[in-house]
Parts: structure tokens; sequence; C-alpha cells
């Protein structure tokens, strides 16, 4: 019984962790080593530092007042309510289909499918949403955390086999600073590292949600909700230097550039692999790869079939609670067929597409973590829940050079 609260006391942060070891991992995260070597760990580093006070804002928020960042927006003033669902709500479908079609290749590329993308990832879609349907919050909780253990496990051995491959040299390398593609590729690695910025308000619907699973004598406090949630933070952001040497060890030193397709760019990092360290290793990258998108895919969906219901309920005023199963199916129906509709249209260039994604998501962050920053200050909390100076001081910082790098995409485009 005690295993069962600390895992659904801990549950909203390793949602956060299946979803966010994903597309910025496993693709944007091994394209920054493949192209740059070691180069780019300084900026997955950073990115990863300076995104953390506004995720752990949705933590703090969602513990003292039991209810969602949404719940803080509406505070605000409708306003800040409105500007979250215009800029947020409507990029949802798109990043479903952009995580559906590098999932479906690498199940093509796994398991020899030939089946065209835009089916398979549309299959995967439909699994996926069915799959939540039926196990709701704790099915979800549960296969997270089975997928995330073979994930780190395999994620770990296959890295430690690529050290020896990479070129530490290139650490100190920054000549990319002067590449304008480098640059646009810097925003586009930024944008879902460790995960968009809007997913802030995804923890605090998941933090709600776990904490109505919980016995009140279990309720953790403020501490050890931050610390439930800063270190599978810190796990993901390790991950993702992980990817990076892992594609800065296979692809960099050998000069080979990732292909621009889902099924092509999977087959080719476990052909790599296979070729480089034998099939052993070929197997661990399969696991980690499957791993990565399964959960960020199934996360995914759970996400914003939670949050949208939440929205529109906060939206009419009325009091936010637990998302009902009608208005879950609702959203769900709706940007399932929107994510299809994307994949069968928008869905040529897949790393073309995935970088107008991230990029997208990015220019939005800094007034994601412009809100939750007033949230904590100006909404009703107690003192113990507001954050510290030097913790809004980094937030500030981060808004700061994500409006910068927002400015310098425009400007580069």
């Amino acid at each position: 019984m005690q295993a069962s609260i600390l895992r659904r006391m801990a549950g909203p942060g390793l949602l956060f962790t299946g979803a966010a070891i994903g597309t910025s991992h496993l693709v944007q995260s091994t394209r920054a080593g493949a192209m740059f070597g070691a180069a780019l760990i300084i900026v997955i580093v950073l990115a990863n530092l300076l995104k953390y006070p506004a995720f752990r804002f949705g933590v703090d928020f969602s513990h003292a007042r039991r209810a969602s960042l949404l719940t803080g927006y509406r505070e605000l003033g409708m306003w800040a309510l409105a500007l979250f669902l215009v800029t947020v709500i409507p990029l949802v479908p798109i990043v479903w289909a952009a995580l559906a079609a590098a999932t479906a290749g690498i199940v093509a590329a796994v398991f020899g499918l030939t089946i065209s993308m835009p089916a398979l990832a549309s299959i995967v879609l439909v699994t996926a949403s069915a799959l939540l349907l039926v196990g709701g919050y704790r099915l979800l909780d549960r296969v997270n955390a089975v997928m995330l253990a073979f994930l780190v496990i395999s994620t770990l051995i296959t890295t430690a086999m690529v050290l020896p491959r990479v070129e530490w040299g290139t650490l100190a390398d920054f000549a990319w600073t002067q590449e304008t593609m480098a640059l646009l590729f810097i925003v586009a690695l930024a944008g879902f590292m460790p995960n968009p910025m809007d997913v802030s308000v995804i923890v605090s619907v998941w933090k709600v949600e776990a904490d109505r699973s919980l016995p009140p004598e279990a309720h953790p406090g403020i501490e050890e909700a931050r610390a439930t949630f800063r270190w599978p933070y810190v796990m993901t952001a390790f991950m993702a230097v992980c990817f990076c040497i892992m594609g800065a060890g296979v692809m960099h030193s050998q000069a080979i550039a990732p292909v621009s397709d889902a099924p092509g760019f999977a087959a080719q990092l476990i052909g790599l692999y296979r070729e480089a360290l034998g099939p052993g290793a070929a197997v661990l990258a399969s696991i980690a790869a499957l791993s990565v998108m399964l959960t960020t895919v199934i996360a995914a969906l759970d996400a914003y079939c939670r949050a949208v219901p939440v929205a529109l309920a906060v939206w009419q005023g009325r009091e936010e609670q637990s998302t009902t199963r009608r208005g879950y199916l609702y959203a769900c129906i709706i940007l399932v067929g929107l994510a299809v509709v994307a994949l069968f249209t928008l869905m040529r260039e897949f790393t073309v597409f995935l970088d107008f994604v991230t990029s997208a998501t990015f220019v939005v962050a800094p007034m994601i973590a412009l809100l939750n920053l007033l949230v904590v200050t100006r909404c009703d909390m107690p003192d113990e829940a507001r954050p510290g100076a030097a913790m809004k001081a980094l937030c500030i910082a981060a808004i700061a050079v994500m409006m910068a790098l927002a400015i310098m995409y425009f400007v580069l485009l």
C-alpha cells in the first residue's frame, strides 16, 4: 500500500518524464548530436534549467489550491485564459500528428512494416486513445511506470556503449553560433526541451487528479510535492543528454546526416547501432526508441483530453473538477480526428514539419512562463507555496532568453 501511495504521489512527475522523453529526446537531441557532436549538450542543459521554474509553478499552485493553473489564469483575468486557449489548443492536433508520425516510423523500422506513414500513425493514435478510454488515469500511471523502466535501463546501457566513440573535443566547438540554420535548429531543439511550456498546465491537471486519489493522511507537504517533481525532471534532462551522446557517437563520428522522414530516421538510427555495435545494441536502441515514443504518445493524448474539458469548465465559471468520462471522450474524438487530418495533409517532410511544430511551441513559451509567474505571485496562495527570490529570478531570466530566441527566430527565418 505504501509503495502504491508513493507512486501516486510521484505520478505527475513521472508522467511529465514519460511525456518529455519523446520527440525532444529521440529525434531532436539525437539530431543535435548527429549534426554537432557534443557541442549542443550545454544548450540542452541550459534549456532544461531555464524552463524548470515555470514547470514547477504548476506543481506549486495545484498543490496549494487543489486546482490547475487554468483556474489561476482565470483569476488573473479572462484575457489570460483566453490567451492560453487561443495560442496552445490549436497546436495540439499538430503536435499529436508529429508524435504519432515519429512513433509510426519506429514501429515500421522495428517490425519491418510497409504501411504508409499517415495510416500507421493514425492506427497508433486510435489504439492509444482506446487504451486510455478503457483504463483512464490509473492505466496511464501504471503503463508509464513500466515503460519508463525499460526506457531508462536500455538508454543508459546503449549510451555507455557509445561513449568511447564520441568526439569530446566538439564540446568546445562554438562554430554553430555563426550558422543561421544552426540557430534556427536551436529554437526547434529548445521548443520541446524537455517539454513544450504549456505542459506546465498539464502537470497541474495531473497533480490535481493524483491528489484526489490519495487518502487524506497521505497528502504531501509542499517541499515533498516539489521533490516528487524535481527528481523526475532531473532524470528527464539527463536522458536528453544521453540521446545527444548517442547521436554524437553513432552518427556524428561517422559524418552521417540524419534523413528527413520518420521511418527513414528510425531505420537509419537502429541500422547504425547494428553496424557499429552489433545486434545487441540494435535491440537495445529499438527498445529505447519504442519506449520513448509510446510513453510520449499515451501521455500527450491523456494530457489534452483531460485539460480541454477542464479548460472549458473554468472558462464557463464552473468549479474545476475531475474530467468527466463524456468530456474526455468528446475531446479525444475531436482532437484525434484533427490530428489524423494533419497526418494526411501536412506530413510531407517529417523533420521540416517537426521543426515547425517545435519552433511554434517555443515562440509561445515566454508567454506561458510569464503567466505561470503571475499566477504564483498574484493569486491567492499560502506563503510557503510561493517561489523564493532565486526561483523568481531564474524564471525572469528564462522569459528574457526565450523572448530573445523567439525574436531571433523571426529575424532569421
